[in-house]
């Protein structure tokens, strides 16, 4: 497959505060890449040097080949871009912003920007301040991917917006896929929505890259198990490939990176029984190596 991005061994300091440390990533064509983290960890930062926006002060970043910083008008005409602000003109009427932004990309599709208008049910003649948040995400949705890029980049596209309408940007978002053979990177708290949309995910924290690989592998390396022990312990057990520990007394719940069988002997001879196990979803892998590094940090 072709490489359109291309990450490596980025780092970034604002300050004494390292945003991104020795980062690396690839994006191919055609497939969804998803971004996630906690607010602070370092996705914002890593979209801003895809753009363009930032000079890496360790390490390379290549789109397309090209190096954003450098060449920045040969990537962003390839490139479609929605951010959770969605900083549109206020007294620009929705038409003379398709106008405004068509004249930049000799690629544009106006009868494809007309199809999601009429998806979405905007009224071209509104001014943006007549607009709803909704409404918003929706038309700069419509300019990011109207002139057909080679890559979108969508920084928290649908947060703060009611289920309806987060459901219309992200089919848009898959459409946009499967028809064109586009590829994203998708940065995004509502971790389920990445577990649904991605075919390949980074998770951040802190500025390192705690885990990535394609979405079900990245999962199938995680288990939830719940472990039933026969005497009360009154403390956290102590378990090699734990990420994460919580319950109390008989009853407790690990996400684990260690194989079942592997569980299994570790408990085993404190009296402990795996009564359930399951893979564990996006969120419970994020939420326990979050608080993996924090018990480290406060540890050391």
């Amino acid at each position: 497959m072709t490489t359109l991005v291309e990450v490596e061994a980025l780092s970034r300091r604002y300050g004494s505060t390292l945003a991104l440390d020795n980062v690396s990533l690839k994006a191919e064509v055609g497939l969804v890449y998803g971004l996630v983290g906690a607010n602070g960890a370092g996705k914002t930062t890593l979209i801003k040097h895809l753009l363009g926006l930032l000079r890496p002060h360790q390490g390379k970043v290549r789109v397309f080949g090209l190096d954003p910083v450098r060449e920045p008008v040969a990537v962003l005409r390839r490139v479609g871009y929605l951010s959770e602000q969605r900083d549109l003109p206020e007294w620009m009427r929705l038409e003379e912003l398709l106008r405004y932004t068509q004249a930049y990309h000799p690629s544009w599709d106006q009868a494809y920007a007309d199809q999601l208008l009429e998806n979405f049910g905007l009224d071209r003649r509104k001014k943006f301040s007549d607009l709803s948040q909704g409404m918003r995400a929706q038309a700069g949705l419509v300019v990011a991917v109207a002139h057909r890029p080679d890559l979108l980049v969508l920084d928290e596209p649908s947060s703060g917006l009611d289920v309806v309408v987060r459901q219309d940007i992200l089919d848009a978002i898959v459409r946009t896929v499967i028809e064109d053979g586009r590829t994203v990177i998708f940065s995004s708290h509502l971790l389920d929505e990445v577990e649904r949309m991605c075919d390949h995910v980074t998770v951040l924290h802190e500025g390192r890259v705690a885990v990535q690989g394609p979405v079900d592998e990245v999962r199938a390396m995680h288990r939830v198990s719940q472990v039933r022990f026969a005497k009360r312990l009154d403390s956290t057990p102590d378990i090699e490939g734990a990420l994460s520990i919580a319950g109390d007394g008989r009853s407790w719940s690990i996400v684990h990176t260690s194989a079942l069988e592997s569980l299994r002997d570790v408990v085993a001879p404190a009296g402990g029984e795996i009564i359930e196990s399951r893979i564990a979803t996006l969120e419970e892998i994020l939420i326990a190596r979050v608080r993996r590094s924090n018990r480290q940090r406060q540890a050391a």
